[in-house]
């Protein structure tokens, strides 16, 4: 907007709120730049939006008001406190209300730092170029280990923390803490040295390597060479729980999950007791009702198999018949006389069988021996049936003796498969193509395997409403 002067007689006036206006607006068109300076004048609220602070120039003295977001402040600055020297990015502005000009920052850099920043990204280029951040080399963490080990600080802030949100989130969870150095020169060594004493542990399934929020050069020794390499290499799924979330060293990449908090770690190494607790109340309930609604199903085809075993031999003897009746109509020898009409006398065709009334006709298969059966042998008078027995008693072929017994037998046979016999002898008796001796004898068997599979129905459900009335407990925790 293009600011207007007040015309007083010759001369142009300009009121104060245009006039710094029109200085704002050409201010706001120059650049962004770095500055650099001491801070000084440090001013920080957790209710503020704006950190305050004053940039001075060492050397005579020069000061420059900085505003910057306090997010932004926090995520960058670490503990940076008055007297520290920085770089500060950022564009010149103008408070029109005040006519206050400040630097609006939007970056903020230790001396030195930029250098630092570009070493760390030299090495990070050249460790993943060797595949140490590849994400086919992150193992997954099991869903409830044996032992858990915490590497962290001497009397650290984050142990407390991890220490509380494993315990709070699954009581049973057992951990191994070992402490060490985590900050200065000697800390990268040291942290080497308690990831490799900490995973030959015995029962070890995880390890969390924790570490407060600092500056980039508290947090350096998580970036150092050895420290990376040592827990890319850990024969124990690492979690990285290193800082805060803006905070990104290098072992966060090289190890196999990645926590933004010490805190947040506890999500990914134990599962929620009461979530866990529920899901398993869940499966244990459909598991009862799936193994009711399978008996339940089974006892309705068990069902259906006795009811079709006991028409079975009616259908086989109507079969029989039919087949009989046929084989009758298709010979038919030729009439010796003529009849008067001059055509061929015919033989009459006997009437076919009928069952007589009030009789079983699983009792004429009992009673009438079968039309062309083997005669019973001469001094045999049982029709050679204990001679079969005998046979039948008698060790098949390729089943040897051990210890006197024949291997494989008095074994019971299980539901299904005295189910899939009772369904083949069924199938015999409606075909109707066996004889009448051995049609009594499957029909005996065909009951007799109903009466089994009943039973082992009645003792599966037994069971299953014993597991269900048990309740079982929590586990101890150790």
């Amino acid at each position: 907007m293009k600011v207007e002067p007040v015309m007083v007689g010759e001369r142009k006036v300009y009121p104060v709120s245009a006039w710094v206006h029109g200085v704002g607006t050409w201010i706001a068109r120059l650049p962004s730049l770095w500055v650099e300076g001491e801070i000084s004048e440090l001013r920080r609220q957790d209710a503020w939006q704006t950190v305050f602070f004053t940039l001075k120039d060492p050397s005579d003295g020069t000061c420059l008001p900085v505003t910057m977001a306090r997010t932004a402040f926090d995520r960058v600055a670490g503990d940076i406190a008055e007297g520290a020297r920085v770089h500060v990015h950022g564009r010149p502005d103008l408070y029109e209300p005040r006519a206050d000009f400040r630097l609006r920052a939007v970056r903020l850099e230790r001396v030195g730092e930029g250098d630092l920043l570009a070493q760390l990204e030299q090495l990070r280029r050249r460790l993943a170029a060797e595949g140490l951040f590849a994400s086919e080399r992150k193992r997954p963490l099991p869903t409830i280990p044996r032992r858990i080990g915490l590497v962290t600080g001497n009397e650290a802030a984050a142990k407390r923390d991890v220490l509380t949100a494993i315990a709070t989130r699954f009581p049973p969870a057992r951990i191994l803490v070992l402490e060490t150095i985590v900050q200065g020169p000697r800390a990268p060594g040291a942290i080497v040295g308690a990831l490799a004493t900490m995973a030959a542990q015995p029962e070890i399934d995880v390890i969390v390597l924790a570490r407060g929020g600092g500056s980039l050069e508290d947090l350096l020794p998580f970036s150092d060479e050895r420290v990376v390499r040592a827990v890319a290499s850990c024969p124990v799924p690492v979690v990285s729980a290193v800082g805060h979330e803006q905070d990104a060293p290098l072992c966060d990449l090289a190890a196999d999950a990645r926590a933004s908090t010490p805190t947040a770690s506890a999500r990914l190494v134990v599962p929620d007791w009461h979530e866990l607790s529920a899901r398993l109340g869940e499966l244990r309930s459909g598991l009862g009702s799936g193994a009711r609604r399978r008996l339940a199903r089974a006892r309705d085809e068990l069902a259906g198999d006795r009811a079709r075993l006991a028409r079975a031999p009616t259908l086989g003897l109507e079969r029989r018949r039919a087949s009989s009746a046929r084989r009758g109509s298709a010979w038919r020898p030729r009439a010796r006389g003529r009849s008067s009409g001059g055509g061929r006398r015919s033989t009459p065709r006997p009437a076919p069988a009928r069952a007589l009334p009030g009789r079983d006709p699983r009792a004429r298969l009992r009673d009438r021996p079968q039309r062309g059966a083997r005669r019973p042998r001469r001094g045999r008078p049982d029709g050679g049936g204990a001679a079969r027995r005998r046979a039948r008693e008698r060790p098949r072929r390729g089943h040897r003796r051990r210890g006197g017994r024949v291997s494989g037998e008095h074994r019971e046979p299980t539901f299904d498969e005295a189910r899939d016999e009772l369904v083949r002898i069924v199938d015999r008796l409606e075909r109707g193509d066996v004889g009448l001796e051995e049609a009594v004898e499957l029909w005996e068997r065909g009951e007799a395997l109903v009466r089994l599979c009943e039973a082992k129905l009645d003792a599966a459900q037994a069971r299953v409403d014993e597991l269900g009335r048990t309740t079982p407990g929590p586990p101890a925790a150790e």
